[in-house]
């Protein structure tokens, strides 16, 4: 007797696109991270021990604001005012600076280091379900790594150098990416169109939150810290 052949299986449908509203929402979250970054890096290069390496990080800090610019510019393309779309997300940026403000050189760069890749992870996880030319924008700004590319060399020199600025350093790292991940979640549950981004491609939050934790150990190992 033959086999009845198995019916085929039906494709699942693709993940519907964004909305616009959801996209300027994703991208003024990711405008604000970038001007705030730009200001933070000029304020703490004041923090340097010599002129050399506060000019290699207001260098640096020179990256974000054109990283800002190149967002800025993708909203107003969508019809989006920059500022109003930067707004919502004001406070959250603010709580976390008011909790996670280094008190040296070396905690600034953690900060840069460690502290800006969690939003970054965050970021290029989200950006995959967008159309090309957002994606491409974000994929961009995500591409910028001079200030994350000095901070991880002065931070392996100073462990390096001294082992026992280690344990305060992996201490401050942990309490960055623990306040940076809070802040993330507070952010993303609070606002339904980014949670729709998140969920498009059938991810779910709290998956997220672990792939960036696990992202921060491995970033955390890289440059002679502890988890």
């Amino acid at each position: 007797m033959s086999e009845t052949p198995e019916p085929a299986s039906t494709p699942s449908p693709a993940p519907e696109a964004p909305s616009r509203e959801a996209v300027v929402e994703l991208l003024g979250l990711l405008a604000l991270g970038e001007l705030l970054a730009f200001e933070r890096m000029v304020f703490d290069a004041r923090l340097a021990p010599d002129l050399g390496r506060r000019a290699a990080l207001s260098e640096a800090a020179v990256g974000e604001i054109r990283n800002y610019r190149l967002i800025a510019d993708r909203l107003t393309a969508l019809g989006a005012d920059p500022a109003a779309a930067m707004a919502p997300f004001r406070e959250a940026f603010r709580s976390f600076d008011a909790s996670t403000s280094p008190r040296d050189w070396l905690e600034a760069l953690v900060k840069v280091y460690l502290g800006d890749a969690v939003a970054d992870d965050f970021f290029r996880a989200v950006s995959s379900g967008l159309d090309d030319a957002d994606r491409e924008v974000i994929e961009t700004v995500l591409a910028e790594s001079g200030a994350a590319d000095l901070a991880a060399e002065e931070i392996r020199a100073a462990v390096e150098a001294d082992e026992s600025v280690t344990g305060r350093l992996s201490l401050w790292a942990r309490r960055l990416v623990g306040e940076g991940i809070n802040r993330a979640q507070g952010v993303a549950a609070a606002n339904e169109r980014l949670t729709g981004i998140i969920v498009g491609d059938g991810g779910t939050l709290d998956a997220l939150m672990r792939r960036l934790t696990r992202a921060h150990q491995d970033r955390m190992k890289s440059v002679g810290l502890n988890n």
